[in-house]
């Protein structure tokens, strides 16, 4: 099959071995994969040992060889479950979990094998086509339950309005939270997406919001958004970080913290996250705004989206509907 490898070093295009599902695994024809910031994180060297070589993506979608069902394949690949996280329903903590893209050759080819209880059966083809569902695979997914993390928070600061913002943001305002967009400083197109997409008031992340915030999240990898998030937030409010990476976090004032306000991380998801998300989004539904790329187009897919040349998703197109 054709594969984009990654060797440690470089990504490149390749001809390999078909993979071999074992008991319990499903062989997937790729029909769409995601781009995803954690793959750049994983190309540049700070996320440390990933396996090796290297298929990348784990916003698969696809169609199972030999009964044609469409699933999902998300980052959270595997787990034990057996140990105290997973039989505590936290899989998503699991020490022995492996991560689609990372520990599991992903999809950036035309054909991968994932656990079958890790897939999701996903909506309504018609109304999610297959470009248009796999950023809810990750962005979505992630997002989402960075959101939950949020509470029930009415004033709602998003940072970092890239795919996963571009899709809570819809679910935000579906459940009557106001909405407050913070972009890179000067981005002024990144900031009318964001009030396209619904955000009252968009703005630099520099900035402060007109109101304080009852919590705020964080999508960019940015440490130093954590203090200004905590300025911009009200009493009680609560910073959740979503990313899988971020770089230091500089030193604040405890001032900052105090009054009882709250900063917490995200870790992967939960297969309870994937149901639950995947069944809301046809209610409100979520719209997804996908720039297409071949694999053959892989470099310039990272660089674009590095640099934040588009708006919302980028996808792989890897086989025609």
């Amino acid at each position: 099959m054709r594969a984009v490898v990654f060797d440690g070093s470089s990504l490149a295009p390749a001809e390999v071995r078909d993979p071999e599902p074992g008991p319990g695994e499903l062989l997937i024809e790729v029909a769409a994969c995601g781009v995803c910031r954690t793959d750049l994180h994983i190309v540049d060297g700070e996320l440390s040992k990933p396996k090796l070589p290297l298929v990348l993506g784990h916003q698969i979608v696809g169609r199972v060889v030999g009964d044609g069902r469409r699933v999902g394949v998300p980052w959270l690949g595997w787990t034990d479950g057996s140990c105290r996280y997973c039989t505590s329903g936290r899989e998503n903590l699991c020490d022995r979990a492996q991560f689609t893209g990372y520990d599991r050759d992903g999809g950036y080819a035309e054909l991968c094998v994932a656990d079958e209880r890790f897939c999701f059966s996903l909506p309504d083809e018609e109304a999610f086509p297959d470009l248009a569902v796999a950023p809810l695979l990750c962005g979505g997914l992630i997002g989402f339950r960075t959101l939950r993390l949020a509470g029930d928070a009415e004033r709602l600061g998003i940072y970092g309005f890239g795919s996963a913002a571009s899709m809570i943001v819809q679910v935000a305002i579906h459940e009557g939270r106001r909405v407050f967009a913070f972009v890179r400083d000067g981005d002024e197109r990144g900031a009318e997406f964001a009030r396209r997409l619904g955000a009252e008031w968009a703005g630099g992340s520099s900035e402060r919001p007109p109101e304080e915030l009852d919590a705020a999240l964080i999508f960019a990898p940015a440490g130093e958004l954590v203090p200004a998030a905590l300025r911009a937030t009200a009493k009680g409010g609560t910073v959740v970080c979503g990313g899988i990476h971020m770089s230091d976090i500089p030193s604040f004032p405890y001032e900052l913290l105090w009054g009882e306000r709250v900063v917490r991380s995200v870790a992967n998801l939960t297969r309870r996250d994937g149901e639950e998300f995947l069944a809301l989004a046809p209610t409100i539904p979520i719209r997804t705004e996908v720039t297409t790329y071949t694999l053959d187009e892989t470099p310039q897919a990272l660089t674009d989206l590095r640099r934040g040349a588009f708006s919302g998703s980028a996808v792989f197109q890897v086989r025609a509907a």
